[in-house]
């Protein structure tokens, strides 16, 4: 058996099923132009991506196999390496988003395509209800997983198959035209400049989970303070796969067994599953409403500000200037900063969800997308009057001694903290280099209300 073993959302050799296959085996990863030419030539994720892919074909290599890294649509590829050698099968694991779905199936059309399930911990249609249709709300959905979690999803898949042995990959150097030959790509020839990362893109997985072992005990806590370490920086590397989620719950399995409360964070994990499997079933969630005709203010002026971090209001403007400065935006702004959005500016969750698709790190089609239809009081389990954040009393609750906000705004350095928590203060002072607060919070959060009330 003669196999393509195609890497895609799974950058890493340990623990990885493409890799317990046996028979010959190519393993190959492409950089695919409908991706990337909606993507800013500096962006990090590239450069992150590339330089696992780095590692990874080191790593492949040490195991007597080399990874073949071309440029081109999918389709393109895989005719131009079908024309030349014959293979038995292409194997990948699932990626379920809308393009992945259809590029896949053109794939399908060439040769034999097997799904290896890699991605989540349960496949899309695995935690159903029990006439078999999905679950619209999460607590319902999260009860449902503890039933069927068993020890099967912790499963290891050891690294690489003794059985594997390599294609010969100098004969991929006759394949010319409408791809780049293995030896020539580098980001540049791609049109992206590298980057240099955060620590939360550079550190490895391991030293993440080191780092975090001490702090799971006080996860529930402490992950609402922007100011402090406290959560996992894992996202990413679940996001591209350069650590399996089964790699994590083994991990939690074991601080569990240490007698650490870790409940919360898997259940964080299981709203990962949660978002991913109703994009699946829903895949029009992507642009559009589950319920409610909400469909936003469109008012430039206000995007604007928002986007540069210039709103006035700091907690939101520390939340988009630290996403802009690292690609990185912690938890409870993310929720703070889309209330915002959607509630006191009114402006169309989709443009909110484009602009952190076009910066976070982590960016997860799914996550994104469903939490801003949360924010935005729309998705499927929609709340339109309520989850309206109050700025102000966020920032006192989570970040009082506005630790987090004079990080972020350099402007608001020798603004006390008092002043900073009172919209009443920051509409009457004057803050050299700092606007005032471009909306009140309770009279643009009645105007949403009522525009609401209006549209249903």
């Amino acid at each position: 058996m003669r196999r393509i073993l195609w890497f895609r959302r799974d950058l890493r050799v340990d623990d990885n099923p493409l890799l317990s296959q046996d028979g010959e085996v190519l393993p190959i990863f492409i950089f695919d132009p409908h991706i990337l030419e909606s993507l800013e030539k500096n962006d990090r994720r590239v450069t992150f991506i590339f330089n696992n892919l780095l590692k990874l074909k080191r790593e492949l290599k040490d195991r007597g196999l080399e990874l073949a890294l071309f440029y081109g649509k999918p389709r393109d590829v895989f005719a131009s390496i079908l024309s030349k050698h014959p293979f038995d099968e292409v194997c990948a694991s699932g990626d379920y988003e809308d393009y992945a779905k259809e590029r896949d199936k053109e794939i399908s059309h060439l040769l034999p395509f097997r799904y290896l399930h890699d991605t989540y911990i349960f496949a899309p249609d695995e935690v159903l209800k029990s006439d078999g249709t999905p679950y619209l709300v999460f607590t319902p959905f999260y009860n449902r997983v503890k039933a069927l979690f068993k020890a099967e999803h912790m499963r290891e898949y050891f690294p690489a198959s003794p059985t594997l042995v390599p294609f010969e990959f100098e004969r991929l150097h006759c394949i010319d035209g409408v791809v780049q030959t293995p030896k020539t790509i580098a980001l540049e020839s791609i049109g992206f400049i590298p980057q240099p990362l955060p620590t939360t893109l550079t550190r490895s997985p391991a030293q993440k989970l080191d780092r975090f072992a001490p702090l799971i005990a006080r996860y529930s806590i402490d992950r609402d303070f922007m100011a402090r370490e406290s959560t996992s920086g894992l996202s990413s590397d679940l996001r591209f796969g350069t650590i399996s989620i089964r790699a994590v719950l083994r991990w939690l399995a074991k601080r569990k067994q240490e007698g650490m409360n870790t409940e919360p964070f898997f259940r964080e994990l299981i709203f990962r599953e949660f978002y991913a499997m109703l994009l699946y079933h829903f895949p029009h969630l992507a642009h559009h409403n589950f319920r409610y005709p909400f469909k936003g203010v469109t008012n430039e002026h206000h995007y604007e500000a928002f986007t540069r971090g210039r709103t006035g209001v700091p907690i939101v403007d520390a939340g988009i200037r630290q996403l802009l400065s690292t690609g990185e935006i912690h938890n409870r702004v993310r929720m703070i900063v889309a209330s915002f959005f959607t509630k006191n500016l009114l402006l169309p969750w989709q443009w909110g969800e484009a602009f952190f698709a076009r910066h976070l790190n982590d960016y997860d089609a799914a996550s994104n997308i469903l939490s801003w239809q949360w924010s935005a009081g729309t998705g499927v389990d929609p709340q339109p009057y309520f989850r309206i954040f109050n700025p102000y009393v966020q920032a006192e609750k989570f970040d009082k001694d506005a630790t987090y906000i004079h990080q972020w705004v350099d402007e608001l350095q020798e603004v006390s903290s008092k002043n900073l928590h009172s919209e009443s203060a920051l509409h009457s002072m004057k803050i050299i280099g700092y606007p005032h607060p471009i909306v009140k919070h309770k009279t643009s959060s009645d105007e949403a209300k009522r525009y609401f009330s209006a549209s249903l």
